[in-house]
């Protein structure tokens, strides 16, 4: 891929507006109440996987970083997370009787931030989810860290439980930056921690950077990227800052005048990717590099990348079940949600024996165009012979109402719609988002409504 081809600025322009990430079709959006725990159940019955991915949700942090959007609780109390966890118990001795016949083959831990737990907390939680569920001999264990508030020993700690995935959230290393989102931290410390890591065992580190922050420019930011390949990790994931202060309150304490322009935000993203690619990176999907050895380009290169509500994977057979406040999960054909507020959550695990408080069962249209929307966003193609002859339609025919809004994609040589394929060019990669909302049967009721983040 020549990197040149995906900035052109007018294109991007013209198409920076706002949409889904669509890590699910449909998106949480249109999950509702009405959508039972008894749906649940019967999704898991009938759903065709026996493979898991198991999310566990841990949503203290013991500092508010401004930016942030994610469903996390401030405390520098760590006595709330035994409770908490006393509660995540109880909603696992609940919830894992029903996946018996499952085998778990991905453990995930996000937040929040997990390592806020100590390592007995760890330990302990990490005993139970073995006890209760059945786990594959080459399981995937990951979990998201941060660094400001750990110690070297967390490598080891956390290798001799079977974790064989590190997630830093690094975000930028500018002391200016970091003092305006609250989010000071050690570079030297998160280096060392970094090689610490691989010397106990580690096999892939993942870094996270967000690109669009207070006083970021390209001449700090461009120091941080060059970190990142010091550091020599596996794998990045590079993120818009989303500026919403009408729905977190946290961002308005970010003064407008402090963050990058459009412009400005754009030449971030460009130097990202630029510098990222030159270092050796594959570009997958639209916000993530690892390296060519790494499973996730493996799997973009054979065309078998999968997405889901923890961004790009290879893990496309698997049911997802997620535990703890707030946590997605997917079964079979559904996808439901527990609880977002703690104490509700804690008061539906002792009165109803579950936390779930909404989702929604997909009709055979959902899942047609999830499949389409999820095979453009993760490989750029779609083999509409392929789509037709798994659901038994004619693809042109079901999607006659869909297809002339590609019209304004094609006239700008952004994809290629031919009877047999539909081919996005590596200069839309970044638009693949809004050429997805093509597709999506519910993006009208949403049009001008600020629900989702700007493309760029």
């Amino acid at each position: 891929m020549q990197v040149s081809q995906i900035f052109d600025a007018q294109l991007l322009n013209k198409y920076n507006t706002s949409g889904p990430r669509y890590t699910s079709y449909p998106t949480a959006l249109e999950f509702h109440e009405h959508f039972s725990h008894d749906d649940f159940k019967q999704a898991i019955k009938k759903s065709p996987n026996r493979e898991l991915s198991l999310y566990v949700h841990i949503p203290f942090c013991h500092t508010l970083c401004y930016y942030c959007g994610c469903n996390k609780v401030i405390t520098r109390h760590r006595d709330k997370a035994d409770t908490y966890l006393e509660y995540l118990a109880q909603e696992i001795a609940l919830q894992a009787p029903l996946f018996t016949d499952y085998k778990v083959k991905q453990l995930h831990w996000g937040g929040g931030t997990p390592s806020f737990l100590t390592h007995k907390q760890i330990t302990t939680l990490v005993a139970l989810l073995k006890e209760k569920f059945v786990f594959s001999d080459d399981l995937e264990m990951s979990i998201e860290i941060d660094p400001r508030e750990i110690d070297m020993d967390l490598a080891e700690h956390l290798f001799s439980l079977g974790f064989n995935r590190l997630s830093l959230g690094v975000q930028d290393l500018d002391l200016k930056v970091q003092q305006a989102i609250n989010r000071v931290q050690s570079t030297q410390f998160i280096g060392d921690f970094i090689a610490h890591a691989k010397t106990v065992g580690f096999q892939s580190i993942n870094i996270d950077l967000i690109y669009g922050l207070p006083h970021q420019t390209l001449t700090n930011f461009a120091k941080t990227l060059d970190k990142a390949y010091e550091w020599n990790v596996d794998r990045i994931s590079l993120f818009s800052y989303a500026h919403l202060p009408n729905r977190f309150a946290a961002q308005r304490k970010l003064r407008d005048e402090w963050l990058p322009n459009t412009q400005e935000k754009f030449a971030l993203m460009k130097l990202a990717i630029e510098t990222l690619c030159n270092y050796g990176y594959d570009f997958i999907g639209m916000d993530h590099f690892a390296k060519p050895n790494d499973e996730l380009a493996i799997a973009q290169s054979n065309g078998t990348l999968h997405r889901n509500f923890q961004g790009y994977t290879t893990k496309g057979g698997c049911d997802l079940l997620g535990l703890g406040v707030s946590s997605i999960s997917a079964i079979g054909n559904s996808f439901s949600q527990n609880i977002k507020e703690l104490k509700a959550y804690y008061q539906a695990i002792e009165t109803q024996q579950h936390a779930q408080i909404k989702g929604v069962s997909l009709s055979q249209d959902d899942i047609i165009r999830g499949e389409v929307i999820r095979e453009l966003m993760c490989n750029l193609f779609l083999d509409k012979n392929k789509i037709s002859q798994q659901h038994n339609i004619n693809f042109d025919d079901y999607f006659a109402d869909d297809l002339p809004l590609l019209k304004t994609f094609i006239d700008d040589g952004l994809l290629v719609n031919t009877s047999d394929v539909i081919q996005v060019d590596q200069k839309a990669r970044l638009l693949i988002r809004i050429i997805c909302m093509s597709f999506d049967a519910y993006m009208k009721k949403h049009i001008n409504q600020q629900r989702f983040s700007r493309v760029i």
